[in-house]
């Protein structure tokens, strides 16, 4: 009688043994873990703790995916070119958890912004362009960057408006995180350059430094990517001097708070300009050259006293190059590229050390431009630039180099004439946004704002002589579009606060 009600217990009245089931499975656990290397263990307890907190918070897993983007070339030289990183793998889950969220709400909404309509015709005009090419598979990789950056600037804009009252408090976060992100891989740059002495031998300079390369793996892209903290972490920071300094007569009981703030933020800026001067990038360095000047001229609300202020800046770093006291090394540095820089035709070009990376690029904007002519209107095929490249190499430059090092002449050849005027509206719309929000916004928001329009313009300039969507330096462009639609909210709202009389 016993062992039968033990039996009808066991099978018809699961709930008694359900928590031994538990109890057993947490043991068989217990044990398989206690056999893995610490580092494992650490490793698999860190990812365990980052899903769970993004299924209770997307922001987390987005600010977690901001750190560990750039791993992503890194990762793919070690497993052997993987077709998705743990950066990218987490983007993922954190789109479908914030997807999944608003389904379970019945709250699922595309958020209204003034890059939807742009992000939608470059998604079109670019996957018009895939079917014909050369490689499709290749093309809708890159057509799937543009698709997860529109999709992160719609979360961070929907998260950012799900409770309206911590806006500004989600606009800290990510602005936080992407200066940590910057930080993090300044680190490891400037121990490559100082500290590491040891690299790849042509990335050797000044006789026994090594160009810091992050683990984006390539100068250039790195100091791209340095630049994206850097003018971001400058426009931050004068935003919170300026505002400081608007409200100095004002009793302040936070002094500590603003401190800590400052000094994080001028971290951020010492250590990611570090890490760009590390990279040796001419063309990064191009680009913060013009995102910085874009930053002084925005920075007075009155653009007149910007001129003036932009014209004395001028000056003064004329004045310096007089003095030799801006390091022989830097102006020499991009003396050699003004130098080689030609147009036309470079087939009979003397290729010797000092000009042979100048000539490189130069060949493959030659490659880029004979792809645009025979493809004037719909080009090779978005991202087929390297497969179509043989046909058009140049006989000493048969080796393709993955993209044009111009990305607008790479683009024209791409997506032709009409992709490329495209491309044009969408950042013509970045910046006029940005431009209103910088007529608009309080401080220190206006010096989030700030930031964005150096960015934006130091990415602009950078592409001039390379290619930035690589490494997943899109998902940052992501959450800062989202940032720009956040900070129009604020604009928004000042300004209604200002007509009723409050502000």
């Amino acid at each position: 009688m016993i062992v039968h009600d033990w039996q009808h217990t066991l099978i018809h009245d699961r709930s008694k043994w359900r928590p031994f089931g538990f109890v057993i499975l947490a043991v068989l656990c217990g044990l398989l873990l206690v056999r893995l290397p610490v580092s494992s263990l650490l490793l698999l307890m860190a990812a365990t703790a980052v899903v769970i907190l993004t299924l209770i918070r997307p922001l987390i897993g987005l600010s977690v995916t901001l750190i560990i983007a750039p791993l992503g070339a890194l990762e793919n030289q070690i497993l052997g070119g993987t077709s998705l990183d743990s950066g990218q793998l987490l983007l993922l889950f954190t789109l479908a958890v914030w997807i999944a969220r608003g389904m379970l709400r019945q709250r699922v909404i595309i958020p209204k912004t003034t890059l939807n309509l742009p992000f939608l015709l470059v998604l079109l005009i670019t996957l018009f362009t895939l079917p014909g090419s050369a490689a499709p598979n290749i093309g809708l990789r890159e057509w799937l960057k543009w698709l997860e950056m529109a999709l992160i600037m719609l979360m961070v804009v929907d998260l950012g408006r799900e409770h309206p009252q911590k806006r500004d408090q989600t606009i800290i976060w990510c602005v936080s995180m992407l200066l940590l992100a910057g930080i993090s891989q300044a680190v490891i740059g400037i121990w490559q350059f100082g500290l590491r002495g040891d690299g790849p031998e042509h990335f050797i300079v000044l006789g026994r430094f090594y160009r810091a390369y992050g683990t984006y793996e390539q100068p250039n892209p790195f100091g791209g990517f340095m630049n994206l903290s850097l003018l971001l972490g400058l426009g931050v920071l004068l935003g919170l001097l300026t505002a400081w300094w608007h409200n100095r007569h004002l009793r302040h009981d936070s002094w500590g708070k603003w401190l800590l703030l400052v000094g994080g933020v001028l971290l951020a800026v010492v250590l990611t300009g570090l890490g760009l001067i590390f990279s040796w990038s001419r063309g990064a360095w191009l680009g913060f050259a013009a995102g910085t000047a874009v930053i002084i001229f925005f920075w007075p609300r009155q653009q007149r006293w910007g001129g003036l202020l932009l014209t004395l800046f001028i000056v003064l770093f004329g004045i310096g190059l007089w003095l030799n006291i801006v390091p022989t090394a830097v102006t020499g540095r991009l003396a050699s590229f003004t130098t080689d820089l030609r147009f036309g035709d470079v087939r009979g070009v003397d290729i010797n050390d000092a000009n042979y990376s100048v000539i490189e690029r130069l060949a493959h904007w030659q490659a880029a431009l004979g792809m645009a002519t025979d493809n004037v209107w719909s080009g090779v095929g978005f991202g087929n630039y390297e497969p179509a490249y043989a046909e058009y190499a140049l006989i000493n430059w048969p080796a393709p180099l993955g993209h044009a090092h111009n990305y607008y002449l790479n683009l024209l050849a791409e997506v032709g004439i009409i992709g490329l005027t495209i491309y044009g509206f969408f950042w013509l719309a970045v910046f006029w946004r940005t431009w209103q929000q910088l007529k608009w916004l309080p401080w220190p928001m206006r010096g989030v704002a700030l930031g964005l329009m150096g960015v934006w313009t130091g990415f602009a300039v950078h592409q001039l002589v390379d290619k930035l969507y690589v490494n997943n330096i899109y998902i940052h462009l992501g959450v800062m579009f989202g940032l720009l639609q956040l900070l129009a909210d604020v604009g928004q709202h000042a300004t209604r606060a200002v007509l009723r009389g409050e502000g």
